[in-house]
């Protein structure tokens, strides 16, 4: 492309779908290949130094990095409008490196208490390790400034939460967080930064799981930290003294790729990143038909009398409707919903005939999961009870599939439900 184009600014699929092409490109391929060394070799031994020390751009070992990757890097770099980006192994491994790298035993975390099972799990294993962890309704701000102490280091949310869709209060979170001097990392996942660029409320860092609607077909996993370039990393007590001889912006970064990458070795695969790079090209496309046919699905379940609720932000029945309405593009391609009490949601599930019992989300079909019986088993009923999971509770992460199809499959396994259900 001309160095007129290269300045040219471009909407949000045209830029990822070229982002390869603003660096040269071996033959003139369209996409940047699969590079599967592991090794990188050097004609002048002093360059292989100066690249260790990191004084000038290279490849060092593929657990750091390689071209594919770095190009995927560069394009949810883009899409987040940030500075930089690291791609990890999976989405926890990104938020993991978050964990190992940036906290010390003695700091203090507020995160949402509403999130994802596993990323439960990991700040459970964080203050088994001497990290201090509170968690709290992070859809109301004041809330979050009450956790908050002199060791407050991190506060972490996902921007829609997995699995009962409550709605953190993003902008005022950020607003404090700043005051504060706080580093504020949003879990982007549920949203894509297509629907919401957390840099608009004061994200510092953000947390996007590459297998979901990025990658978007079900096919590869990975994750991404995105450094959004808004967080002052001199004010952050926790970096190395010899990561502090990078420019001052790069600290953050330096530092995870360093402590979360290099030493514990979460590393995406060359192949997965190129798969993934491909699926993002049709990301705003995907989002689109997801959200639309997410919000139809939501609309005539809601409508049900088996149905007992839907938690969906879309809907103005949800208590933070106004609020995402306010912040994103659209509400997603997830919400779950429960059943009234005599209809089993096992049998339920099994009528479905598109609807696919599987434990992924943001794939291009329809899955559907029990959550309290699999992805939320382990924390035990009492915790799920305190962030609102009903035993009953069926997630529905929905796909691209034509919505009278999802509408008649999802609206027959409702009829077809017992008679004798308490209805």
């Amino acid at each position: 492309m001309s160095e007129q184009n290269q300045k040219k600014t471009y909407g949000f699929t045209t830029t990822i779908l070229h982002n390869d092409r603003q660096k040269p490109i071996e033959h003139g391929s369209l996409h940047k290949p699969v590079h599967t060394s592991v090794a990188f070799g050097y004609t002048d031994a002093r360059q292989l130094a100066s690249v260790f020390q990191g004084k000038e751009p290279g490849f060092r070992y593929g657990r750091q990095g390689n071209p594919t990757i770095a190009a995927l890097e560069d394009k949810v770099t883009r899409m987040e409008d940030g500075v930089a980006t690291i791609c990890f192994a999976t989405g926890m491994g990104a938020i993991g490196a978050v964990f190992q790298a940036l906290l010390k035993a003695g700091d203090h975390v507020v995160s949402s208490a509403f999130l994802f099972g596993n990323t439960n799990s990991l700040w459970q294993t964080a203050a088994g390790q001497g990290v201090d962890v509170a968690f709290v309704d992070a859809t109301d701000v004041a809330k979050v400034e009450a956790a908050l102490t002199p060791a407050t280091r991190i506060v972490f949310v996902e921007t829609i939460a997995n699995p009962r869709t409550q709605v953190a209060d993003l902008a005022r979170i950020g607003a404090l967080c700043k005051e504060r001097g706080i580093l504020f990392v949003v879990d982007n996942t549920m949203t894509t930064p297509y629907l919401f660029r957390p840099k608009s409320v004061g994200a510092g860092l953000v947390v996007n799981a590459l297998t979901k609607s990025i990658g978007g077909h079900g096919i590869a996993l990975g994750g991404s930290l995105t450094d959004t370039g808004v967080y002052d990393w001199s004010v952050y007590p926790n970096i190395a003294a010899n990561y502090k001889r990078q420019p001052q912006p790069m600290w953050g970064m330096v530092q995870l790729r360093a402590k979360g990458l290099r030493d514990f070795g979460a590393s995406l695969g060359p192949e997965a990143a190129h798969h993934i790079a491909v699926g993002a090209e049709t990301l705003a496309l995907r989002m689109e038909r997801a959200s639309s046919n997410a919000l139809a699905l939501a609309r005539m379940l809601e409508a049900d009398e088996r149905v007992a609720a839907v938690h969906y932000p879309g809907l103005a029945s949800h208590p933070q409707h106004a609020l995402a309405s306010s912040l994103f593009k659209a509400y997603g391609a997830l919400f779950s919903f429960e059943l009234k009490e005599g209809i089993d949601c096992f049998d339920y599930l099994n009528r479905l005939k598109l609807g696919i019992a599987a434990s992924n989300l943001g794939d291009t079909r329809t899955l559907v999961i029990p959550v309290a019986h699999t992805i939320f088993f382990e924390m035990g009923a009492e915790r799920r009870a305190s962030m609102g999971i009903a035993e009953s509770l069926i997630r529905v992460s929905v796909g691209i599939e034509d919505i009278d199809d999802l509408l008649a499959d999802f609206g027959e396994a409702l009829r077809d439900a017992p008679s004798t259900a308490a209805v």
